[in-house]
Order: C-alpha cells, then structure tokens, then sequence
C-alpha cells in the first residue's frame, strides 16, 4: 500500500489557558492525487486543521506527517523549508503584497527557497500563462479584481512545485462568477495530478468539486466519505 501524502493520527490542538479544544483526537489519511473538502460550521476546527497540515501551527498532541516529513520533530527553520518547499497555500483574502507588482509576488516564495530570480521569472511567467494572467503580470493588487488577485495568489502558491495545495475558503472574498473560475483552476490542477485540500462551508462547492468530503464538528471528523461521481479528476 502506498504511502499516504498526509497523515494524522490522533491530533489535539489546544488554545489558550482554558483548554478550548479546537482538534480532538483527529485521524486522517490523503493520499497523493486526491481533492478534498474540509467541511463545518464556524468554529468546527476546519481552518485550524488545515492550518497544522500546512506546519502553520503545531498540534498539542498526536503525529503529523506530510510528503514524508514528520511536523512535529522539525524545528522553526525547518518548518519554514517546508513549508516553501512542500506546501502551496491559498487564503481567502489573497495575503499578496500591494508594494510589489503581480509577477514579483508570484516570484517571492521560490526567491526565498533560494531560486534565482531568472529561473523564478521563469516559472513565474509559466504560471501566469496557465492561469491566463499574463497580461497581469506588471499590475499591483489593488488595481485588479479579486478574481484576478486570487489567480495570482494560486500562481504564487505553486511557484515551488508543492506536493501538496492547501485552499482556505479561495472563494469566500469572491462574486460567484469569480468564485466558479476560481474553482474551475483548481480542478484542472487536481487533474494534472496536484493534491488539494480546500476548507469550504459551500456545500455546492464540495459537492461539485471534491473527490472526498470530511466534515467537522466541535474539532471531530463527524463523517469522511468519497465522492468519487462527483469529484474533480473525472472526465468533462
């Protein structure tokens, strides 16, 4: 049996001095190639799951595995590494840098894996063509529409060639049309063989886009179930 790419096995993710448990006791596998949707209600534990599957934050308790590398045993610098190197990650709110032009932000993760900035623009610019921004690549954020903005940050996002796509909510700051095209961009990603874990609370997002479901409560995977009529790999 194939190594998953991601692996929990009973994370607890405590806050604060009052103990508020946002993971208890999670168990997950993810194989490579798979779309999955993490689902809830708000304060269901959802982002903060994808959060320590990202190394963004450490779990209290339990073992983190992703792409073979143990989260737990690793220090700061090597999170850091991995998460460059390993990990795409897509906000909700875009996090791009208003000072710097569409291009450079998409340029900036690989810039600091220490890629020169030649073979950045590179990789950059093949992106920008993929996701058909080319002709943004001069403009700053705040002179484009979200839509756009969150094309650029999945270019950013995949600079590094991760193993694996983390989306948190990329459609929540979206108009619908936006947001389907968003979606759309995904999907063909999954298609051509990226992992992707996106955080949603649209049920039709999940329903028509993922190859998995997992759903939430109270920090507890209340069910897990495959998608596999429905999922973004099929066939168009």
């Amino acid at each position: 049996m194939a190594t998953p790419l991601v692996e929990l096995r009973d994370v607890r993710k405590v806050y604060n001095h009052q103990g508020s448990v946002a993971l208890d006791s999670v168990s997950l596998t993810i194989p490579a190639g798979q779309a999955a949707c993490i689902m809830g209600p708000s304060g269901s534990g959802k982002s903060t799951l994808l959060n320590v599957i990202g190394g963004l934050d450490r779990p209290s308790a339990g073992m983190v595995v992703v792409a073979g590398h143990d989260l737990r045993r690793m220090s700061e610098t090597s999170l850091a590494r991995f998460r460059r190197t390993q990990v795409g990650i897509v906000f909700q709110f875009f996090n791009l840098l208003n000072n710097l032009s569409a291009l450079d932000n998409a340029m900036l993760p690989a810039q600091l894996a220490g890629v020169k900035r030649d073979d950045a623009r590179r990789r950059a610019l093949d992106l920008f063509e993929r996701l058909d921004i080319a002709p943004l690549r001069d403009k700053y954020p705040m002179l484009m529409s979200g839509g756009q903005r969150q094309r650029v940050a999945i270019a950013r996002a995949l600079i590094n060639n991760p193993a694996l796509l983390l989306a948190d909510e990329p459609t929540g700051a979206l108009d619908s049309h936006s947001g389907e095209q968003v979606m759309a961009i995904l999907g063909e990603l999954n298609r051509s063989g990226q992992t992707v874990i996106i955080v949603t609370h649209d049920e039709r997002i999940a329903a028509a886009n993922a190859t998995r479901v997992v759903h939430l409560v109270d920090g507890v995977v209340a069910s897990d179930r495959a998608q596999p009529t429905l999922s973004m790999v099929q066939a168009r």
